[in-house]
């Protein structure tokens, strides 16, 4: 036994760095309590003998002594070793020392810390005494409880989550008087009450293990009760979690757990976490517990196995290597977060110093745009302000040909930013994009149209409320400057105007227009709208589609009501064709070139799958000299759905692939009609290949094959994800079916390095030189920076990658599971960190999911499969903690640019930029967000 206290430099005063070792008599005594107490401030390990009889109880046998060493950290005690000390071993000459120095001590101030320390020491009696009387049973492992199994223990089974139970005794005693009828809580709502939400089942047994304990007997609990399972599922202690645990699962209350037992809580455990595909295979798992923890096939389990298990179960939480612990911990400590400027105009000063920085692509388009329209707004004002007409009609004239000439212009810059193949070719054979924000065409698009609004609203207003009823209105004298434009005769009513070709063009453009703009709203293009039959059909994204194709008509009308002018007679003042002309051919000939690649590169399908979550999955072949990058999307047409629609999908195929690949989730009407037409082609897998439904056609098959819908593809288009190979480290994130982009990704890293490999141009220990080169350039890099060309890729610079993936669904898995596997198993220097998080599944170290947790231990242990995930991938719990992705990562790579690429849902847009740009200002690390538009 050795003594392992912590010196602090000051001499003479060791009351708080001695051992304090303590007797147990004969008494087997039950003890329960925390396994933690105010031992020390500091950190230490402290070891002591127990004197244990044995289990006949008579004095005369010989001692059996008891080896402990405990963990002593802070406010906390744990134990980390449980051992039996030789029959009749001599007592170590440090510890007789010892007792004889407390001895003498104790009428110091130095016993009242002595006995503090084994008060609390007893608090854990009940502990040691189990784990004593553990050494004579046969086949038991040692149960260690170091300091990082206990302090990982003492996470694990959690009852009350930190959202749900942190309020309280005094919230649980107001949800029972809420809930509660005639004095007595229902079992049905025992959940409810103490803050278990949407796990009804599993609060259910929880209620039956708390009852059968106490022997009480109905479906109903008084609040005294309530209270008193409220204090059990609320204790701290790790012994008393794992005993109700254990109540849950021993239903016939004998100390035992038969192989059943496990059965119905594995069960149970899938259900509350809607983990499907475990609750299918729950006899499976069971087997598969006790054979692990049965190995004398007893037909049982105790509870000190259930322990095991828990103890020795690795964290679900990402392992941080120590080398860096210190600048890790200071990391850690820093909220990062930039201190509030007392002086509001530095304050303001600094925010917008941060805005233009990470905005000034966005801001010096935005400032030329407007510029332009302000100025095509005040020299059309200008020029009518010089005219006759403004003697008559005065200013509302001129505000209703400036705001024409700022309409003109929007109306024909707005068609430029949808010349998809035009955008693709200056982000790829340009330099342009380091000015241009090309990734933000659509919001450009977007708001160009909010321009478009503006001008019309002034052009029109103007006209019909302002200058046209002044025009009405006018004198004889004050009309005949207007002959030349409106005739001798001075029109009469507002008729007049609107039988006119100026009149009935620009009111059914109106309009047209309406209709477009407001289809065209999230409200209505994603069906948040709910409207009754016929009109639902008002909403949708083939609602959107084809209203948006109005705008043809809109361009022909608008050039129509330019050339039929009331005050411009002289063609080269007719401007509107002007505008028009150039940004109308590029688009028209976008969609010819997009007819026509589409038509004479045909695809042939090889496999189509159809995947839980409403996922179809297409592989096609790849037309002759058709070249994409990693990241880039396509535009996919099915004639037998809709002959006119095309729809973008990222591919998730390789470069280097033979094929080309997409995955679909049904999110729409167009999606739903598609994944039916395919459906019918496909049958249940066999062999057990993945997917719900699947279809497999290799060109060889004897069989006929079915009549397949005909499918055509146009692109590849550019999108932000294909920018990736600029950084030499990307964090990649992909919410859901957002993961697509990034698969393709993933799989031409994973190609390229074993290219580079193979060419000699990486390190055979790469991945080390990475991770050691804090604060520079690793070896690696060095050698292959600047000659790593790819075809059609450009130069390669990655060299490590984060992949995080996080679905709500375990079904999700199943889209990707080869593409995991495959890295998994070739990735063996890990360039690529996978991780994968399933957010249905309660957060690590609750009750609900400690099962799960122990489960997949096992399973990976035994198979290297995740009983989640169904790949060799562990999959994480509940949602990341991105802040401490990017705390970690800003510690891995100092100095460096990492590249943030997002694809998913906005909800999640916001945090990630913020998080990039807070650590950007904080950290000599610069992240770089980028987001797909989704």
């Amino acid at each position: 036994m050795q003594e392992m206290g912590t010196d602090d430099g000051r001499g003479g005063d060791h009351q708080s760095d001695v051992m304090e070792t303590e007797s147990i008599g004969s008494d087997r005594v039950s003890y329960s309590g925390p396994l933690s107490g105010p031992l020390n401030k500091r950190g230490g390990r402290r070891s002591a003998r127990f004197n244990i009889p044995d289990s006949a109880g008579g004095g005369g046998g010989d001692e059996q002594y008891v080896e402990i060493t405990l963990d002593v950290r802070d406010d906390s005690v744990a134990v980390h070793s449980v051992k039996p000390a030789a029959a009749g071993e001599e007592e170590d000459p440090d510890v007789t020392l010892l007792a004889r120095t407390l001895e003498k001590r104790s009428g110091s101030i130095g016993s009242s810390v002595i006995r503090s320390a084994s008060s609390r020491i007893r608090q854990v009696s009940q502990e040691l005494k189990r784990l004593a009387s553990l050494n004579k049973r046969p086949g038991q492992g040692r149960v260690d409880r170091s300091k990082s199994a206990a302090a990982h223990a003492l996470k694990g089974l959690k009852f009350i989550s930190k959202t749900d139970g942190t309020a309280g005794w005094p919230a649980v005693e107001k949800r029972f008087d809420e809930l509660a009828v005639d004095g007595a809580l229902a079992r049905s709502l025992f959940g409810q009450c103490i803050g278990m939400k949407g796990s009804n089942e599993f609060a259910g047994e929880l209620f039956d293990a708390l009852t059968r304990r106490r022997h009480i007997i109905g479906d109903s609990i008084t609040k005294e009760e309530l209270r008193e399972f409220w204090e059990q599922i609320s204790d701290q202690s790790f012994d008393s979690r794992l005993q109700t645990f254990f109540d849950m699962v021993d239903k016939n209350a004998d100390g035992r757990i038969t192989e059943a037992e496990v059965k119905q809580i594995i069960s149970l455990s899938a259900s509350a976490n809607k983990l499907s595909k475990i609750q299918e295979q729950a006899e499976e798992y069971a087997r598969l517990i006790m054979e692990e923890l049965d190995p004398n096939n007893l037909g049982y389990i105790e509870i000190y196995n259930l322990e095991m298990l828990l103890l020795q179960a690795p964290s679900q939480s990402t392992q941080i290597g120590t080398s860096n612990s210190r600048n890790l911990s200071q990391m850690l400590s820093q909220k990062l977060k930039p201190t509030e400027e007392p002086n509001p105009l530095r304050r303001w000063y600094q925010r917008s110093r941060y805005f233009v920085e990470d905005n000034w692509k966005r801001v010096w388009v935005m400032a030329l745009w407007l510029a332009i329209c302000a100025a095509l707004f005040a020299w059309k004002f200008i020029q009518y302000r010089r005219r006759a007409v403004y003697h008559v009609m005065g200013y509302c004239v001129c505000v209703a040909k400036g705001g024409a000439e700022t309409l003109k212009f929007n109306m024909a810059l707005i068609l430029l930013p949808v010349c998809r193949n035009t955008i693709t070719w200056l982000r790829n054979k340009t330099k342009l994009g380091a000015a241009l924000p090309f990734d933000d065409n659509l919001n450009f698009h977007k708001v160009i149209a909010v321009g478009i609004t503006i001008g019309v609203g002034l052009h029109a207003i103007s006209h019909l409320t302002c200058d046209f009823p002044r025009l009405l209105h006018a004198s004889d004298a004050a009309y005949e400057p207007m002959k030349p434009f409106f005739g001798d005769t001075r029109p009469n009513n507002y008729w007049w105007f609107v039988k006119g070709t100026e009149g009935w063009t620009g009111i059914t453009m109106v309009v047209l227009m309406a209709i477009a703009f407001t289809l065209a709203t999230p409200w209505f293009r994603r069906g948040r709208v709910r409207l009754p039959k016929p009109l639902n059909r008002l909403t949708g994204f083939n609602a959107f589609w084809y209203s948006h194709h109005l705008f043809v008509i809109v361009y022909i009308l608008l050039i129509i009501h330019g050339i039929f002018l009331y005050l411009s007679h002289r063609w080269y003042k007719k401007t509107t064709w002007m505008y028009l002309a150039i940004p109308m051919i590029i688009y028209g000939t976008e969609r010819l070139i997009r007819t026509f690649r589409s038509s004479v590169r045909p695809v042939k399908i090889l496999k189509v799958a159809v995947y839980p979550g409403n996922v179809l999955a297409l592989h096609v072949s790849k037309p002759q000299g058709f070249k994409y990058r990693s990241g880039q999307y396509i535009f996919v047409n099915c004639a037998d759905v809709s002959p006119f629609q095309w729809h973008p999908f990222s591919i998730t195929s390789a470069p280097q692939d033979d094929y080309l690949s997409v995955h679909i989730r049904t999110l729409g009407d167009w999606t739903g009609q598609l994944k039916m037409v395919f459906s019918k082609v496909c049958q249940r897998p066999a062999d057990g290949k993945s997917g719900l439904l699947r279809a497999d056609y290799d060109g060889h098959a004897s069989s006929p094959i079915p009549s397949l819908p005909r499918l055509l593809i146009d692109g590849p288009y550019g999108a932000p994800a294909q920018d990736y190979k600029k950084y030499e480290v990307v964090l990649l994130v992909g919410l859901g079916i957002g993961a697509t982009p990034f698969i393709s990704i993933v799989k031409d890293i994973v190609n390229n390095m074993k290219q580079l490999e193979s060419e000699g141009l990486l390190d055979s220990e790469g991945d080390q030189d990475l991770e050691s080169a804090v604060g520079g350039e690793s070896r690696s890099t060095k050698r292959a920076a600047g000659s790593s060309h790819r075809p059609g890729g450009g130069t390669f610079r990655t060299r490590r990658a984060y992949f995080y993936w996080v679905t709500r669904e375990q079904g999700s898995f199943e889209w990707f599971r080869g593409v995991m596997n495959e890295v998994a198993e070739t990735d063996k220097k890990g360039l690529i960190e996978l991780h994968t998080y399933c957010t249905s599944v309660y957060e690590e170290g609750d009750a609900r999911s400690a099962l799960i947790a122990m489960l997949q231990s096992l399973n990976h242990a035994k198979h290297g499969v995740d009983v989640v995930s169904g790949t060799r991938v562990r999959a994480h719990f509940a949602r990341p903690n991105w802040r401490n992705v990017y705390k970690r990562i800003a510690l891995n790579h100092r100095d460096q640019r990492i590249g943030v690429f997002y694809c998913g849902a906005p909800t999640l847009t916001k945090e990630l930029r913020h998080l990039a740009q807070d650590f950007s200002r904080k950290t000599t690390t610069k992240f770089e967000f980028n987001k797909e538009n989704f």
